[in-house]
Formats: structure tokens, C-alpha cells, sequence
């Protein structure tokens, strides 16, 4: 069979592939086939082969996972005795349609030839997405979708497991884990995301189910949609949004889905299923012509992510959604446990004993779960930020909505379909042949030729104080490199404000004299670009070692006193307890800041931000684990953000009115307890309402005893959040890598300006090289004159050797 022409991208197809209830059992909406698929039984001899052989194995669960590892385990030894255990009739499922990525499927190609020709038989395949919204349709192509019906997918992987000789046990209850495994070389417990086994064994496994706020239902319409389909639908409940897609030539996938609390004003919890379905129908009447849905005993359902720290104990392994779940937006929830079976499959048979091969799959798979399992959040996020986002423009939205999940990325889409992505670039006010990182943007007087920002970087390399020639070549080489903006480290107000012995200030004239000297060299030799000031104070996080020495660890000798809003040690029994700044304190650090902005505007810098982030002093105020006071600085939000703002409004007014001033915060303490969604809104609403022009999105580093959830663009959400939250502009840091991350952010609207750092710190010149590489040579970066022949990639060794003509034999 030839392989199949058009096949999903893995996170392209936020088609519903919804994690099964594990208690529902639907009616069977075709002729039910035989309650069992009998394989002849075997009576294993005594295993004397290599322990990698596993015997004899027990299958907990008849989903897709449990009965793809069962044949395939079956299929590279026959001799294997192996029984799957499914509760429910044959052809009983949760759901409807399932979607499969070409990744996926050409794992099943190589394992097994004869499930893959016959999924491939039973695929319906499509190649667009609409998005519609406010009575406009946005149509995307390009994108290549391939789905069935689970049905039809579980009776192909019946009749594998049959032929192959694997027991299947329908409407039987599995013995417990520990009773299989006291009897089996191999139990592979695929129960489902409320898994018996995981529960059984919680001490070992330490799984985290964590709950979401939307409610979903799964539903059907009798006919094809000729698109994958998104529809929004603005009540006078709320916001409601529709996911569907085809799954045969006669039937749909629809997904109907809003937040709790619209879920609650519609009535809905008020409604059985049959209810449900006919209300939802009548909301998305257009979407479906007026035709009805139907439900297969579905059920209004939270999503559930589930994570566990470890996949097997003793001879039991865990796959699909025992072992982690992926919100259903991205399709990723038959895909992760097919290829959890291919893995195991490969590394039983791979390995030399068990537990090094169940140690394998786990190594294998972990990596690649957890990614999804971030763009999976990322996309769940957003569909439960929905609301935010309604006002866009009509092609931003459709963009945004494609991009959620930070996989799909500008370039990904511009390939498929460039008609799209060149009308949300003229939406966005690209001009013609121009990147949306390389169009311009105006903050006051100052207009940035792109919107490449080089983040602050503490450099740690200046004496008392002083910026010395680390600075001047570290700042001048990067402005040099074409970034639009180039921000100093943070530059501390005073001694006693400094991080580390090696950190620069700005309370002297001397040190004025030396930084006029780093913003002349940018403003001469790399016209175009801008450099911004970062002024702060470090707080309780003040008096230690270089980073490299020791992060956060304090100095062997040479202390400074530090001070703070509350009498709280960073690290407890490690770091100083700081002195509470009293009014007269508060007053004296202020004088600072606006002695330190006087000289910064003297200094020739083009944009001051004030650092009320990372848990130094301004910031030590704003979060309620740093902030223990019970005066009028202490207590509720309001009270906790007066000292900041006062800061703020003396800055501002020190500094000169045509020049932009920014604020750095820390969205999120990723601490219970501490700045969350609703506060980091606040905070970011009163900056704005004092005048502050953008917001710099950070997060953490406020405690010690953060647990941050690290990935690509992983602070982003911050920064979109309250971009659109707010409509005001930001700075989208953390983890920011490559420039179609820049691209794909900016067109989106989730930022403004995108800050890098380590990219930075990798390649001084990777603005230029971003430029070079999307063949851009517009006005918004320019190669400085003395570097103009490097501008294109030096050419490499010959690898195109004339081929043999002949082979003599």
C-alpha cells in the first residue's frame, strides 16, 4: 500500500482525542462484535530463555495502548503468552473519532505493516482548519489531517491481537497488579487516566493529577465537516467554543466546551446528556446546518493532567493515560500511548533483563511526553484564556489559535499556507517583505527599528561599581549584533543595593562618566540601536558571591547589611536576616532611584526600566511570601504595591517625559501562596496607570523554594496574558531561542518586544544572523559597515563528490 498522502502534525490537529472515562460505559452504537476474540490457550513451559524474552504478560485495559503492545510483544515472539484484561464489551469507547500523526504512523509502519495498511484503509484525510469567530471564516491549509473512528480502530487492533494468537478478555475485571505480577514476567497496566493500578501503588508511582477549570463534552454529528473547525460563540453566558473534525465519510468529531462558570450560567449542570446535546446544537446551529448531535453516553468532563514521577515498580509499567495524560486540543492522547507501546515493544526486546528495559522505555519516553505535555498546557491554557482573546483582529485570532500550543509555529504555518500567514503579516502592519520581528515599534519619542530585545544579564565584572571594557565590548558587541534594544544588567541605586561585589551602579558621577562612555560607542557605532538602563536594588538577596562562586551564598567576609520589607532571610539559616526599611529608610532608597535616573538620563540612555522583579527589594514588596508587614506597605495587594509605585513616580519624574520607562515583575512566585494570575494582573494594571509604557514579564527567583515548570518559552504565557488582559504592551521573556519563536509571538499578539538572553550570550550577532536567514534586508537591521562582507553564511567543504557511474563487480 502506498503510504498515505496527507497525514497530521503531531500538534497541528487540536483535534478532541479525549482521555476515556474509566467509568463509562457506552450503549454500542453498531453491531457489537463477539464478546471475546479466543486465542488458542497456552500452557508455557518453564522459561529457560534471556529474561528479555517476558514470558508470559498481562494486559490491564483494552484501549488502544494496551492491545498495540500486546501484539506487537506478540508478533517478535510468538511464543509469548499474553492476555489483555478490558472490563467493557468489544465495542464499547468514550468518544468518537481519533487522530493519528504521520510520527506516529510511520513508527506503525516500520512495526507492523498490517495495522498500518489497515488504518491507512480506514483513514479520512483533510488538509484545512477554519476558525471562525464574530460571522468571519479564517482558513488555513497546508496542514494534512488523517482520522478514523475509534471504533473502527479498536476492532483493527481485535483482529491483530487475534490473528496473532493474544487472549482478550472482554467484560472480565483484571486481578489486581500485584496479583498479575506475582504470576507474569510483564504486567503493562494501561488502565486510563483514573488507573486502578497507579491508585494501588500511589507510594511507588507518586503520581500529581492536576484539575483544569473547563468543562468539555464529547458529541458526534452525522455528517463530514470539510475542515477541521473551530467556531466561538459569544453568549449571553459566556464564551463557548466548538473543536470538530471528521472522523468517517458520514460522521464528525464535536467537541463543545467553556469555562465552570459559563457552564453554570448556561444551565448546563442543570441538563442531562440528551439536554446538553440539543442546547449545544442550537448554539452552533450554523456550524451545523441545523443538524442535530449525539452523544454516546458522554458526560461533562474536567480535564485531568496526570503526571507520575516514576512509570514501573518491579516488573509493572504503566503506559497512555495510567502513566500521563495531554489535554485533548492538541489530538495527543492515542497518539502518546501508541507510541508508549511501540517503545516499551522495542526496549523489552532491545535490553537485557527487564528492569533495564522497562529503566530504557521510561528514559526513552519521558522527554517526549513531558514536551508534549507543555504545549498540551500551553493549549489548554488558552482555550481556558479564550475570553482575552475575542477582541483581536480577525486574522491575529485565527494565528493566535494555530500557534497556542508554541509547536505550530510563523514559519511552520507561512510554509503551508502562505495566503494566510501574508495576510495576518499585513493585518499585523508588516511591511511588504518584512518579518513582524523586524517592523518597527514606538514607546514615546522612542522608536525601535525591530523588536529583538538583548535582556539584562548580570555580568558580575565591574569594581566598585564601575562599569569597566567587559561592559563596553559585552553591550557594544550585541548592539552591533542588530538587536532593535539593548539593556545594561541591572544597575544598582548603591553600595549597599549591589547583588555582588562585581555588580555596576549608578551613585556616582564617576560611574555616569564611564557609562556615557558605553551608550556614545552604541549610539556612533551602531546607529539605529537603543540602550536601556535597568535600575534596582537587590534587597534581601544583596551581599553575595559572584555566581560562579556560589549563587545566593554570602560572601566569606566583607558583608554588607541588607535590607528588605520584612525581617526574612532568602535562604533560611544561610542569607543575612535583612534591617525592615522603616519610613526614613524608604524615603532614602527612593532618593536613590531618582538619583541614579538623573544620571542614567545624563548618560545618554535611551529607555530606564525599573526592576520590581526576581525577589530584590521592590519586588521583596510586591509578593506576599517576602512581605510580612502590618502597616500600610503590608497586608492586601493595594497596600504592597505603594512602595513600588512611589519608586516608580519619583523615577518617572526624574526622568525625561519624551523617554519610555518600563517595569520588570515576577508574574508568577511558582510558590503557593505567592503572586499568582489575578495579582500579576494587578500589578502590571497599576504600573500602566502610573505611566509605565510597556511591562517586562518575568517570573520567579522571588524563593528558594520555587518549583518553576521550565520549557521553551515557558514565561511567555505571563506576558500574553496580560498584553491582552490589559491592552498594554510587554516584554515576553524566558526561553525565548529562536527567531520563529519571535516571529510567531509578535504576530499573535501575545508581545510586543521579545528579551533573549543566552541566545545572546551564544551569538552576539544573532539578530543579524536571524535577518540573513529569512533574507531580510530592510531598514529594521543593517549589518554595521566594517562587518558587511560576513553577511552571508561562509560558504563549506565541498559534499556533492560526482557519484560512481558504474559499479564493477
Amino acid at each position: 500500500m502506498p503510504a498515505p498522502d496527507a497525514m497530521p502534525h503531531p500538534d497541528a490537529v487540536p483535534a478532541p482525542e479525549v482521555t476515556p472515562h474509566p467509568d463509562a460505559v457506552p450503549a454500542p452504537e453498531v453491531t457489537p462484535a463477539p464478546d471475546a476474540v479466543p486465542a488458542p490457550e497456552v500452557t508455557p513451559a518453564p522459561d529457560t530463555r534471556h529474561p528479555r524474552s517476558a514470558g508470559r504478560i498481562a494486559v490491564i485495559g483494552g484501549g488502544p495502548g494496551g492491545l498495540y503492545a500486546a501484539a506487537l510483544l506478540k508478533r517478535l515472539d510468538p511464543a509469548r503468552d499474553i492476555t489483555v484484561w478490558e472490563r467493557n464489551a468489544p465495542d464499547d469507547t468514550f468518544g468518537f473519532g481519533v487522530v493519528l500523526s504521520d510520527e506516529t504512523l510511520g513508527g506503525i509502519e516500520h512495526a507492523d505493516p498490517v495495522v498500518y495498511r489497515a488504518l491507512s484503509d480506514a483513514f479520512v484525510r483533510w488538509d484545512t482548519i477554519d476558525v471562525v469567530h464574530r460571522g468571519a471564516t479564517q482558513t488555513s491549509g497546508g496542514h494534512g489531517f488523517a482520522a478514523l473512528g475509534r471504533r473502527t480502530l479498536l476492532r483493527i487492533l481485535h483482529e491483530r491481537c487475534a490473528d496473532l494468537g493474544v487472549r482478550l478478555r472482554f467484560r472480565t475485571e483484571a486481578p489486581p497488579a500485584a496479583e498479575l505480577a506475582a504470576r507474569h514476567d510483564l504486567v503493562i497496566a494501561a488502565d486510563g487516566v483514573r488507573s486502578a493500578t497507579r491508585a494501588a501503588h500511589a507510594l511507588h508511582f507518586r503520581p500529581t493529577v492536576t484539575g483544569h477549570r473547563n468543562r468539555y463534552i464529547w458529541l458526534a454529528a452525522d455528517f463530514a465537516f470539510d475542515a477541521f473547525r473551530f467556531e466561538i460563540a459569544e453568549t449571553p453566558h459566556g464564551v463557548m467554543q466548538l473543536h470538530a473534525y471528521p472522523f468517517s465519510p458520514g460522521a464528525s468529531t464535536v467537541i463543545v466546551e467553556m469555562r465552570e462558570e459559563v457552564w453554570r450560567a448556561a444551565g448546563f449542570d442543570l441538563r442531562d446528556t440528551a439536554e446538553s446535546a440539543e442546547h449545544c446544537a442550537k448554539v452552533f446551529a450554523d456550524a451545523l446546518g441545523g443538524r442535530p448531535l449525539r452523544s454516546n453516553k458522554s458526560s461533562w468532563l474536567t480535564f485531568a493532567t496526570v503526571t507520575n514521577e516514576r512509570w514501573s515498580h518491579g516488573n509493572t509499567v504503566l503506559i497512555g493515560d495510567a502513566a500521563h495524560t495531554a489535554h485533548f486540543s492538541i489530538g495527543s492522547g492515542t497518539k502518546l500511548a501508541v507510541e508508549d507501546a511501540l517503545a516499551l515493544a522495542a526496549c523489552v526486546e532491545e535490553q537485557p533483563d527487564l528492569p533495564t528495559a522497562l529503566a530504557a522505555y521510561e528514559a526513552e519516553r519521558r522527554p517526549v511526553v513531558l514536551s508534549t505535555q507543555r504545549a498540551a498546557e500551553a493549549s489548554l491554557r488558552w482555550f481556558e484564556e479564550l475570553p482575552q482573546y475575542v477582541d483581536q483582529p480577525p486574522r491575529r485570532f485565527a494565528f493566535n489559535l494555530l500557534t497556542r500550543s508554541r509547536r505550530v509555529t510563523h514559519d511552520n504555518l507561512r510554509l503551508r499556507d502562505p495566503g494566510f500567514t501574508g495576510a495576518v503579516e499585513e493585518e499585523f502592519g508588516c511591511p511588504p517583505g518584512t518579518p513582524p520581528m523586524f517592523t518597527p515599534l514606538r514607546l514615546r519619542g522612542l522608536e525601535l527599528r525591530n523588536r529583538v530585545v538583548v535582556s539584562p544579564m548580570d555580568m558580575y565584572s565591574a569594581t566598585d561599581g564601575m562599569p569597566g571594557d567587559f561592559h563596553l565590548v559585552h553591550l557594544g558587541a550585541r548592539a552591533l549584533g542588530g538587536a532593535g534594544l539593548v539593556m545594561t544588567e541591572m544597575v544598582c541605586v548603591s553600595p549597599e543595593g549591589r547583588i555582588t561585589p562585581g555588580c555596576t551602579g549608578l551613585w556616582s558621577d564617576g560611574q555616569a562618566e564611564a557609562w556615557t562612555r558605553v551608550t556614545r560607542f552604541v549610539h556612533e557605532s551602531a546607529p539605529g540601536a537603543a540602550i536601556g538602563v535597568q535600575l534596582g536594588h537587590s534587597g534581601r538577596k544583596g551581599s553575595t558571591r559572584l555566581m560562579w562562586e556560589g549563587i545566593d551564598q554570602p560572601l566569606d567576609d566583607g558583608n554588607w547589611p541588607v535590607s528588605a520589607a520584612s525581617p526574612l532571610p532568602y535562604a533560611r539559616g544561610v542569607s543575612q536576616i535583612p534591617q525592615v526599611l522603616d519610613r526614613a529608610g524608604m524615603d532614602a532608597v527612593r532618593a536613590r532611584f531618582t538619583e541614579a535616573a538623573r544620571r542614567a538620563a545624563r548618560c545618554g540612555f535611551d529607555l530606564l526600566e525599573l526592576h520590581c522583579a526576581h525577589g530584590y527589594l521592590l519586588s521583596g514588596f510586591l509578593s506576599p511570601l517576602t512581605n510580612t508587614r502590618t502597616d500600610a506597605y503590608g497586608g492586601p495587594l493595594e497596600n504592597r504595591l505603594r512602595f513600588p509605585l512611589e519608586v516608580f513616580d519619583a523615577v518617572r519624574a526624574a526622568w525625561p517625559g519624551d523617554r519610555p520607562m518600563t517595569v520588570r515583575i515576577s508574574a508568577t512566585d511558582w510558590a503557593p501562596g505567592g503572586t499568582g494570575d489575578e495579582d500579576s494582573l494587578e500589578i502590571a494594571r497599576a504600573f500602566a496607570a502610573h505611566g509605565a509604557d510597556a511591562i517586562d514579564v518575568s517570573t520567579g527567583q522571588v524563593v528558594p523554594d520555587e518549583r518553576p515548570a521550565h520549557g521553551r518559552s515557558y514565561q511567555t504565557p505571563y506576558a500574553d496574558r496580560i498584553r491582552n488582559a490589559l491592552d498594554v504592551p510587554v516584554i515576553a521573556v524566558g526561553a525565548i531561542s529562536s527567531w520563529d519563536d519571535v516571529n510567531s509571538l509578535l504576530l499573535a499578539g501575545r508581545a510586543d518586544l521579545c528579551a533573549l538572553a543566552r541566545p545572546h550570550l551564544y551569538d552576539p550577532h544573532w539578530t543579524l544572523h536571524a535577518a540573513a536567514e529569512q533574507g531580510y534586508t530592510g531598514p529594521g537591521v543593517s549589518w554595521p559597515l566594517p562587518y558587511r562582507a560576513g553577511s552571508r553564511t561562509p560558504p563549506a567543504g565541498r559534499t556533492d563528490a560526482p557519484k560512481p557511474r558504474l559499479t564493477l563487480g
